[in-house]
């Protein structure tokens, strides 16, 4: 054994990790190969999924502990260490936390032998690479782990606030004037800060250009609002002292730590993360007081997202395309189809339009699920033609599928697929989401016309874009929702102005469509205005394709 630790026992080393434990922020750990035992410093066992502090069947116990990517690896590096082909142990993977979060660590040891040389002790220390620094250079103020172990020491006792402080659109100073300047900014807001704390307040840089006061002495929602509104007025000062020369606003959010059940570190940081995205996207420049309720429906928003992720990544399983008959007002036959995107799943039940389509939006996923419902739809033109020659099919088109996307290669490959002539399929298009000044909205409207597919104005007078849009997209209809259908028919100037809105997009040679109608007595109101189609409950509510087929296809006259 080599001499100068020969007459260490593993109790022994252990009474030493204990009695360094308080005094390190890494951890030792000694590993009797010969017994397959294992002890670890007691601050590791706090943090990650350890079993104890000491253990045997070590290779099957730190597989608890290891992130499952990277256990081979470890197993055939203890493996040379067992076998005495290594003699120092040094290296770079992660363990998992108590949050089940990968954490990396850097491990190295010292393998110690016994007398007749064989491998008997590795024994050595782990410190945590990915950890963020203890204090802050630039802005002279301490760094996350500090705040981090002073949250943990009042652990139970927490009353009072964190105040998370956000410089809006830093990315742009950088950009514009440089790092050196933005750090220049970074260290001056700090100051602002500082300069208008209470002495019993701590100041610390989080990460980038967020700050976080941590207030532990009981103060409320009033005070945590002054401050906010005091560093504010003192950061306007610092840009006037600045003569102007860069102008930059800031966000907060507002964590009563008595409106949280959980105090974890962890928690905790996400939440006070939460509360100033919200004051961000909520318009900046503005506080925001963490809301239960609010995170709830967050939450919400996020698993949505994530259960229709893992939908569009397992065949669109809980997507489904419905479709609502499209009537010639004059003839009472079906000519068309509008065609609805719906989404249920057994853990979500039936879930709204107006709740996860923004969503699709918002994450993108709207891209290939709206790729699924143009397939979906053209899919079933083609199967309703045999039947209704000329039958048409329309369908809604987002402006983040036109924006991000070649949406229109999309439509000309599956019409061309289908072998459908271009005039039988329909793009609706919201008024309120125009953006006349895009050029790839622009070159897409073209493109429409020029390949022959029709184009509609959806929800037509809703908007900001109102009548010269008519003109300017010449669409082939004009569609009006149900909320200004239901005006007309209850009021009689509405009802005016809904004939004068018929008559106006006929004399541009666009046809008008007229959503809503729910019953006999609606249809012969809305008929007088010489509408050219017509869309309701009382021809017929959406519903999926199978069942669209045995409603209506055997029974095209769908007049009452």
């Amino acid at each position: 054994m080599d001499s100068a630790l020969e007459r260490i026992s593993v109790d022994q080393f252990k009474n030493i990790m204990k009695m360094l434990d308080s005094s390190m922020d890494d951890y030792l750990y000694i590993y009797d190969l010969q017994n397959d035992y294992y002890c670890i410093s007691q601050n590791a066992v706090s943090k990650f999924l350890f079993p104890d502090s000491g253990f045997y069947e070590v290779d099957k116990n730190l597989q608890r502990v290891v992130f499952s990517e990277d256990q081979e690896m470890l197993s055939e590096e203890l493996h040379m260490v067992l076998s005495g082909e290594k003699a120092f142990h040094d290296c770079q993977y992660r363990w998992v936390d108590k949050e089940h979060r990968p954490v990396w660590i850097n491990c190295r040891g010292r393998v110690i032998r016994d007398e007749v040389g064989r491998p008997e002790f590795l024994i050595g220390c782990v410190n945590e690479i990915g950890n963020k620094q203890k204090a802050d250079n630039i802005s002279g103020l301490l760094g996350e782990s500090s705040m981090k172990k002073e949250i943990i020491e009042h652990d139970g006792r927490l009353h009072g606030f964190i105040l998370r402080v956000g410089i809006d659109r830093f990315k742009e100073i950088n950009e514009n004037k440089g790092m050196d300047y933005g750090d220049m900014v970074l260290k001056r807001t700090a100051d602002c800060i500082a300069s208008v704390i209470e002495p019993d307040q701590r100041l610390y840089r989080i990460v980038a250009d967020e700050f976080a006061i941590v207030d532990l002495s009981g103060r409320g929602e009033a005070d945590a609002i002054a401050l906010y509104e005091e560093i504010r007025q003192k950061v306007i000062e610092f840009i006037r002292e600045n003569k102007y020369e860069v102008f930059y606003t800031l966000s907060a959010g507002v964590l009563l730590f008595d409106s949280v059940v959980n105090h974890t570190y962890y928690n905790l940081m996400k939440l006070s993360e939460f509360a100033l995205n919200e004051a961000k996207n909520q318009g900046k420049n503005k506080y925001y007081i963490y809301s239960r309720q609010d995170y709830h429906d967050f939450k919400a928003r996020k698993d949505l997202t994530r259960i229709m992720r893992h939908a569009v990544n397992h065949n669109f399983e809980g997507f489904t395309a419905f479709f609502q008959p499209v009537v010639d007002v004059n003839t009472r036959k079906m000519i068309g189809a509008e065609t609805l995107l719906r989404f249920c799943t057994e853990e979500t039940g039936p879930v709204s339009p107006v709740k996860f389509i923004p969503l699709l939006e918002e994450s993108g996923l709207i891209i290939p699920v709206g790729r699924w419902v143009i397939q979906s739809a053209l899919e079933a033109c083609s199967r309703i033609q045999p039947y209704i020659p000329g039958f048409k099919v329309s369908m809604n088109v987002s402006y983040v599928q036109v924006l991000r996307s070649n949406v229109l290669a999309d439509l000309i490959s599956y019409i061309n697929w289908y072998q459908l002539p271009p005039n039988c399929v329909q793009v609706e298009l919201t008024e309120s989401g125009f953006l006349e000044e895009d050029d790839n909205f622009l070159r897409f409207c073209d493109g429409l016309r020029d390949y022959g597919i029709m184009l509609a104005l959806d929800d037509f007078g809703t908007g900001y874009s109102n009548f010269h849009y008519l003109s300017y997209l010449n669409p082939d209809t004009i569609k009006i929702d149900r909320s200004f259908t239901a005006k007309a028919l209850q009021n009689k100037t509405e009802y005016n102005l809904l004939e004068r809105m018929t008559d106006m997009c006929h004399s541009v040679r666009s046809r008008f469509c007229i959503e809503g109608i729910e019953t006999k007595e609606e249809l012969e109101t809305i008929s007088r205005m010489g509408p050219d189609y017509v869309q309701g409950y009382f021809f017929g509510k959406p519903c999926a394709f199978e069942d669209f087929m045995k409603n209506f296809i055997d029974n095209s006259e769908i007049s009452r």
